[in-house]
C-alpha cells in the first residue's frame, strides 16, 4: 500500500478533473491509495457530481482551508498561506503519511514549498524539473532542467546529470543511460562558458557521458538523458507544446481545402490518432522535481483527468522504487 497526497485544488480544472483523475487512478491500481488534499466541501461536491455516494476505500480527504492561485507570487503565497493544499500535502510527505505529492497547481509555489518543507537531498544544490519527451523509435528521452533554476552553475548541471542517470535507470528501466549536454554544436569547443565548464565535469562524472547534442536531434534517440539549464529547458518545453499544436491545426486547415485531402485524412485517421497520443503530455503525466527530499510530481496546469491519473501512477512507481533514497545514496558516493 502506497499513499500519494494529491493537491485537489491545483490546476485550471480543479477540483473536478483532479478528483476524476484520482478515481481513475485507484481503479486501475488496487495498491494505490490517494489522499485528496483541499477544501473538503468542494471535494465532496465534485464526488456528488460524479455520483460517487460512498468514498472508495482507496481514497481519503484531508482538509486544507486555503488554495494558492496560478497567478500568485510563490514567495508571498508560501508565507501567507500556511494551510494551503500545497503546504498540507507536502507536510504529509515530510511526516511520512504519504509517499509522494502530486500537484497541477502553481509550479513556482510547488517548487518553493517542496524545497523549503522537504529540503534538498544531501549533495544537491538546486532541484531540477525533469520531463520525458517522445523519441522517433517510440521510446522517451529525459530532459532536465525544464524550469526550476534559471541561472545554473556548472556543478548544478553535473548534479542534474547524476539525478537524470539514476531516474532513467530506476523509472525508465535503462540499464546504462547515455547522458548528453544540450549545446549549439557537437564539438567540445562550441557553447557558452556554462556548458564548456559543465562538459569538463561531465567527463569525470559517474555516468556515461556521450558528449554534446544539438536541439534538432534530441528526439532522434541520440541520448537517454539530455541536460541543460532551466531557462533553455523551459523555452524548449514551451516551444514543443506550441509546435505540436501548430502542426495539428495547420494539417486540419489544409485538409479542409480539398475533397481529396479530406478523403485521404479518413484513411490516415488511425495513424494521426497514434501520432497525437505520442505527443500528448497527458499520456506522460507530470514531471518529477528531482533534488528535493521527497517524491514530488508537477503536472501541467491544464491537466485533465487522464494527466492526473498518469501523474499519480508515476508518483506511485517512484515511491515504490525508493527513488529518493537511491538517488541520495548515489549522490553522496560521488
Amino acid at each position: 500500500m502506497t499513499t500519494i497526497a494529491l493537491d485537489a485544488m491545483g490546476g485550471d480544472h480543479a477540483p473536478g478533473e483532479v478528483v476524476k483523475g484520482a478515481l481513475e487512478a485507484v481503479e486501475c491500481c488496487p495498491e494505490l491509495f490517494v489522499c485528496l488534499v483541499g477544501s473538503e466541501p468542494a471535494i465532496r461536491n465534485e464526488l456528488d457530481q460524479l455520483k460517487v455516494k460512498d468514498l472508495p476505500k482507496q481514497l481519503s480527504i484531508v482538509h486544507a482551508s486555503e488554495a494558492i492561485g496560478m497567478w500568485e507570487s510563490p514567495s508571498s503565497a508560501f508565507k501567507q498561506k500556511k494551510d494551503s493544499s500545497i503546504h498540507v500535502g507536502l507536510n504529509l510527505v515530510k511526516n511520512g503519511k504519504a509517499g509522494a505529492f502530486v500537484s497541477a497547481g502553481n509550479t513556482g509555489a510547488v517548487m518553493m514549498a517542496a524545497t523549503l518543507i522537504l529540503g534538498r537531498i544531501n549533495g544537491i544544490e538546486r532541484p531540477a524539473i525533469a520531463t520525458t519527451l517522445p523519441t522517433l523509435s517510440g521510446g522517451h528521452v529525459l530532459m532536465l532542467d525544464m524550469g526550476a533554476t534559471m541561472d545554473a552553475k556548472p556543478s548544478h548541471l553535473e548534479q542534474y546529470g547524476i539525478m537524470g542517470h539514476y531516474y532513467a535507470q530506476l523509472i525508465m528501466g535503462i540499464e546504462r543511460p547515455r547522458v548528453a549536454l544540450l549545446n549549439i554544436g557537437e564539438e567540445e569547443e562550441k557553447g557558452n562558458l556554462l556548458v564548456n565548464a559543465a562538459s569538463e565535469l561531465f567527463q569525470k562524472a559517474p555516468f556515461q557521458f556521450v558528449g554534446n547534442v544539438e536541439g534538432k536531434v534530441v528526439l532522434f534517440d541520440v541520448a537517454d538523458v539530455v541536460v541543460c539549464d532551466g531557462f533553455v529547458g523551459n523555452s524548449i518545453l514551451k516551444f514543443g507544446e506550441g509546435i505540436s499544436e501548430f502542426f495539428l491545426r495547420a494539417l486540419r486547415n489544409e485538409v479542409k481545402k480539398s475533397p481529396i485531402a479530406m478523403l485521404g485524412s479518413l484513411l490516415m485517421k488511425p495513424a494521426l490518432k497514434r501520432f497525437k497520443a505520442r505527443v500528448d503530455y497527458e499520456e506522460v503525466g507530470g514531471a518529477p522535481l528531482l533534488g528535493v527530499n521527497g517524491v514530488t510530481i508537477i503536472a501541467h496546469g491544464s491537466s485533465l483527468a487522464k494527466a492526473i491519473k498518469n501523474s499519480l501512477l508515476n508518483a506511485f512507481e517512484a515511491a515504490n522504487k525508493e527513488m529518493i533514497v537511491k538517488i541520495g545514496g548515489s549522490v553522496s558516493q560521488k
